[in-house]
């Protein structure tokens, strides 16, 4: 009877718990339709919050805004986001939710720009998010000269710093490319996958902030665990999109 009234009463705090989860726009994996968050990844997350019992709106933000919130303000989610050394003590890591290939895009008539290795970028304007995982691993890489580095909000407004001709690259996965020309009414030919950064080929996750209760953060990664053997979480992890 003991072991049924705390399991009851868990079931109840996990109920009235009420929890943000933040993102940024970031198509195929975080698209806007309808006023609603959609998208591969948001698909997953709904899944793991409904396996857990747990009900939380879902906000975009610029990357820079979610990210600061995921750090600051207790029952707060956030996706994608990568897991590095330097962020492992900031979160509570629940689980991948994506997988990228992350590397350089460029316009498709700028065939001058040909790169062989990552160093070839350096001569190069790159737009990169605020506190993305591109901006840490280029500027550990010398990528730290006044103007080779262009900060943007999100994704989408390194794109249109891409498309205005602005800079000369941005970051992104060439699985994205369609679903971000679909976004911006360009055709999908309008740029090319120009150079893939292995070391940034990764996994990217579901966290929580640190002042999320360890319970909720117990039933997510259980409920995340549940998710991960179901087939659209295989589709989305190996790209296979509709």
């Amino acid at each position: 009877m003991v072991a049924v009234a705390l399991f009851t009463g868990s079931s109840a705090a996990l109920q009235a718990s009420k929890l943000q989860v933040v993102t940024e726009l970031s198509p195929p994996h975080q698209t806007l339709v309808d006023g609603e968050v959609a998208g591969y990844s948001t698909r997953l997350v709904q899944a793991v919050l409904q396996q857990a019992g747990l009900a939380a709106d879902i906000k975009l933000y610029p990357w820079a805004r979610a990210y600061r919130m995921a750090l600051q303000q207790p029952d707060t989610l956030i996706y994608n986001i990568a897991r590095s050394a330097e962020r492992e003590s900031l979160f509570h890591w629940i689980g991948p939710v994506a997988a990228y290939q992350l590397g350089f895009v460029r316009l498709a008539h700028r065939q001058d720009i040909v790169l062989h290795t990552l160093a070839d970028a350096q001569q190069y304007s790159i737009a990169v998010q605020r506190h993305d995982i591109a901006e840490t691993f280029l500027t550990a890489h010398g990528f730290g000269q006044p103007g080779q580095l262009v900060l943007a909000a999100d994704i989408t407004e390194s794109w249109q710093l891409l498309l205005n001709g602005k800079v000369d690259l941005i970051i992104d996965d060439p699985n994205a490319l369609s679903a971000m020309a679909t976004h911006f009414s360009i055709k999908p030919e309008h740029v090319t996958f120009a150079f893939a950064i292995a070391p940034l080929q990764q996994q990217t996750y579901l966290a929580a902030s640190k002042a999320t209760s360890s319970e909720i953060v117990a039933a997510l990664q259980q409920a995340h665990r549940e998710v991960a053997a179901t087939a659209l979480y295989r589709q989305v992890m190996r790209s296979e999109f509709d």
